[in-house]
């Protein structure tokens, strides 16, 4: 793969029950906590502060889903190396000695964020490197680590459509307790994101407020998350590929400060799983031709 070969072998894992109770796919792109050697020595923050940056123990919470028929994603490397809930090239210009190539999207709101493929800032806003990264370790970090990954879970996904007509990726993410705005109000427990309504059909998010908020959760959809790359890209509801992202209240299940699991940690694993059956009720054949709301 590359010299970190070692570290990140396997750099993902994709975990598939022997028998598919439903074509429901639970993603977890942002909780790799693998950080190899060479980018630990090219940051000039240390490892609790990369680490802010972490959906930690998303992983877990859907570890136990594969074993009650459903396949589970997870990526092992950190987002803060190499996003991959963002399109392929999305690169700032400012971070590189050299010339990116023409393809590249330099222009995004997210590189204009910081928070581009190759990530220039930690979500907190801390910058990461000391110095300029050269354009092949970027170019080299894409082909070895964020292409693999979506090519295999493209393929997960054309199996499931393949097999059951319709799919479903349920991307897994958690988000701080409180935003870096003093004026954004207390976050729900649970942020739904359907890129408002385009990337499923709304039979499933639905289905998962009723479910979330009957468990005793507060739920909100697409506001601050709406759906990141994965979602965009992976729903499309005309041809039954149906995405949705569930953004987690990190203050649910984990210590922030500490970033330990707290004791309500079980509770929401379990409540997983009743998410998972709930949605494998769903209907899929029947969703229909997805229809966009009249204007």
């Amino acid at each position: 793969m590359t010299q970190h070969d070692g570290e990140l072998s396997p750099p993902f894992e994709i975990v598939e029950p022997a028998n598919w109770r439903a074509p429901i796919i639970f993603n977890s792109p942002h909780s790799g906590s693998v950080y190899p050697a060479e980018f630990l020595d090219a940051s000039r923050i240390d490892l609790p502060a990369l680490r802010r940056s972490e959906d930690s123990f998303m992983d877990e919470l859907i570890a136990g889903l594969s074993g009650q028929g459903f396949p589970t994603v997870r990526v092992h490397f950190p987002r803060s190396y190499v996003d991959v809930n963002r399109e392929p090239y999305e690169l700032d210009p400012r971070m590189f000695s050299g010339r990116l190539p023409s393809f590249a999207n330099t222009r995004s709101m997210r590189v204009a964020g910081g928070l581009g493929t190759i990530p220039r800032v930690v979500g907190d806003g801390q910058e990461i490197y000391r110095e300029r990264l050269s354009v092949d370790d970027a170019l080299a970090r894409i082909e070895a680590l964020y292409k693999p990954y979506h090519r295999a879970l493209r393929r997960l996904i054309n199996k499931a459509h393949q097999a059951f007509g319709a799919v479903v990726v349920v991307d897994c993410h958690s988000m701080p307790s409180v935003g870096v705005s003093r004026d954004e109000p207390r976050r729900p427990d649970v942020v739904i994101g359907d890129r408002y309504g385009t990337s499923c059909a709304s039979l499933l998010p639905d289905m998962v407020e009723e479910t979330m908020r009957g468990l005793g959760y507060s739920v909100g959809r697409n506001k601050p998350y709406a759906g990141g790359f994965i979602t965009e890209h992976y729903g499309n509801p005309a041809s039954g590929l149906h995405a949705i992202q569930l953004e987690l209240n990190r203050a649910i299940y984990m210590d922030e400060r500490r970033r330990e699991r707290s004791p309500g940690f079980s509770r929401v694993a379990a409540d997983f799983n009743v998410l998972a059956d709930a949605l494998a009720t769903v209907p899929l054949g029947e969703l229909g031709p997805f229809q966009a709301a009249a204007e």
